[in-house]
């Protein structure tokens, strides 16, 4: 014999399922808050290069149609690095003529990362950091480094290795 349920308890059940289904979403892992940027992936309009080491370095775009050719050498600073956004690479210079790249994308929640300030990449979405040197992680909640990208300078040029 089965029980009918009134509308009072079928309706008392529907709401608290409603009002449960956004408390549980915001326990899934790798949420995001309204402070914390969402993961992104999608390009951003570029801006120019600056080659200076002493302001944070800018994004330039990947050259569409150029081969394996990423940058110019010469708008990568000594001490920093470009974020192609396009490509998805952070390309650094962390000696005079050392060129090293690594992906872009933040080994934490797979956030593009967005620039490279003193020394190091810095991710947006929760401020995870990584060497210019070797992508090291160096802070934040990152479990790990940036993955290393083959490069080498062919006359003027960064291209993948």
């Amino acid at each position: 014999m089965s029980a009918r349920l009134s509308r009072r308890q079928t309706l008392a059940g529907v709401t608290t399922v409603a009002l449960g289904l956004p408390v549980l979403s915001a326990c899934a892992e790798g949420s995001t808050t309204a402070t914390d940027p969402a993961p992104r992936r999608t390009p951003a309009p570029p801006s120019p290069p600056q080659p200076t080491s002493s302001a944070p370095a800018t994004t330039v775009p990947a050259s569409p149609g150029a081969g394996d050719a990423l940058v110019a050498a010469a708008d990568v600073p000594v001490g920093g690095g470009v974020v192609l956004k396009d490509a998805e690479i952070v390309v650094t210079q962390p000696r005079p003529g050392e060129f090293k790249a690594f992906s872009a994308i933040c080994t934490h929640n797979r956030c593009l990362v967005s620039s490279v300030e003193d020394g190091e990449i810095v991710c947006p979405c929760h401020r995870s950091t990584f060497a210019v040197a070797d992508g090291a992680h160096t802070g934040g909640p990152a479990a790990g480094p940036l993955p290393q990208v083959a490069v080498e300078v062919d006359g003027d040029q960064v291209v993948r290795g």
